[in-house]
């Protein structure tokens, strides 16, 4: 075999491993699940599902008004009606600072962590600062694209597996689709983060004009501070599409050293 065929499937494979573990695997087991747990079906969640949330939430923000002893631990989190987030690595953070939320209380201000399949973190406190001034809960925004989440990612490790099984010219151009991910993301949270910022209700107590809320950085909006920035989960979109990137390279070099053997 061709050295840079298999440099080509070492790097689809690695990516397809780290989009397994990241996103399609903790998103799969836990598919659902917030959906028992809002209609008061917590014995219709699975032992996985469980086990998956715990696991991959060791570590992570708890809301401020979940008991300590509940941290990492699915049931506990739905005896007390605690905040429970989605399962899957966060990609990106938002937080908002102001005076009514004193440091002691929220030591790292209002936090919401987006991601494919939906959201973790002050959630609950989010949205009421959103009714604040205007604008629609979150859940509002992204429907379609949550709905499909798990769906599009098990399609996608399909058409990487193909990628890494098959040396076809035509199905190396699959490839690229994983290395879009981190643009694709930014593109899709940019545009609605200016939806909602321009489509305020009249419903809020602070009236603000349209504006279009900080991707990336520090901003400000009426009293608020925010900060908005990647975590985790982009940094592993980023090594993903740089895989990704790499074995569509190595694959396009060995199948024209291959071509060019043949003639």
């Amino acid at each position: 075999m061709h050295p840079s065929l298999i440099k080509a499937k070492i790097f689809a494979s690695l990516a397809l491993i780290i989009l397994t573990l990241a996103f399609t695997f903790p998103m799969l087991a836990f598919h659902g699940t917030l959906n028992k747990v809002e209609d008061g079906k917590p014995e219709e969640i699975s032992s996985l599902s469980k086990s998956v949330w715990n696991l991959y939430n060791q570590g992570r923000y708890k809301s401020v008004t979940t008991p300590k002893e509940a941290h990492n631990n699915l049931e506990q989190m739905i005896e007390s009606a605690s905040e429970i987030g989605v399962a899957s690595l966060p990609i990106w953070a938002v937080s908002l600072e102001a005076p009514n939320y004193p440091k002691e209380a929220f030591p790292e201000g209002i936090p919401v962590y987006f991601h494919f399949d939906g959201y973790s973190g002050e959630v609950h406190e989010m949205n009421t600062i959103n009714h604040y001034v205007g604008m629609d809960p979150m859940w509002v925004g992204g429907t379609f694209e949550r709905e499909i989440g798990i769906y599009a990612l098990l399609l996608l490790s399909l058409g990487m597996i193909y990628f890494i099984a098959y040396d076809n010219k035509y199905l190396n151009y699959i490839i690229l689709i994983p290395a879009s991910l981190p643009l694709l993301f930014i593109a899709d949270y940019s545009y609605w983060l200016y939806w909602f910022g321009h489509n305020l209700h009249d419903w809020g107590a602070f009236k603000i004009k349209p504006f279009m809320p900080t991707v990336f950085g520090d901003g400000k909006i009426a009293q608020f501070v925010t900060h908005s920035y990647p975590t985790i989960g982009f940094y592993m979109l980023v090594a993903i599409g740089l895989l990704s990137l790499l074995a569509f390279f190595a694959k396009q070099k060995a199948m024209r050293e291959m071509n060019s053997q043949e003639k």
